[in-house]
């Protein structure tokens, strides 16, 4: 084999494996919005599989991460949960989305693809524990009886 079959292989593999973490990282975001009541929904579960299309998907990027950190606020508002931020997670995947958008301009793009990486491991970890909490059950809290 040649050299260029041989980066053609090794970028193909890395596209490959950069596709189906995409599609992992959607599924969680989805999954996150169907655990929300739907009056707490600022964005439907299936339009979060819009970020998947080439170029429109990086500003829809912005549309879901600031849609899903919204419904996450109303969601753990309305279920009196605590989580010390008005809208969880939301800077952290703004700047995230700004530096993927970034990696289409040329040199710009090998300062921020790494650092773009790991905003979106650290996204994917803080909604991931967002969801977890999602999954304790709701405490029914009786009102004192008034006197």
């Amino acid at each position: 084999m040649d050299s260029v079959t041989i980066i053609r292989i090794i970028a193909g593999v890395l596209f490959m494996s950069g596709l189906v973490l995409l599609i992992f990282y959607l599924m969680t975001l989805s999954n996150i919005l169907k655990k929300c009541s739907p009056s707490s929904r600022t964005l439907p579960p299936g339009q979060v599989w819009l970020c998947i299309i080439p170029l429109f998907g990086l500003v829809w990027m912005f549309v879901t991460v600031i849609a899903v950190s919204d419904s996450l606020g109303k969601e753990f508002r309305l279920r009196n949960i605590n989580v010390g931020d008005e809208a969880p997670a939301k800077t952290i995947g703004i700047v995230m989305a700004v530096l993927f958008a970034l990696n289409i301009v040329p040199i710009i793009n090998l300062l921020v693809c790494i650092p773009g990486l790991v905003l979106w491991g650290i996204h994917w970890v803080k909604i991931a524990g967002y969801s977890r909490q999602l999954d304790q059950p709701v405490l029914a809290y009786q009102t004192p009886p008034v006197f």
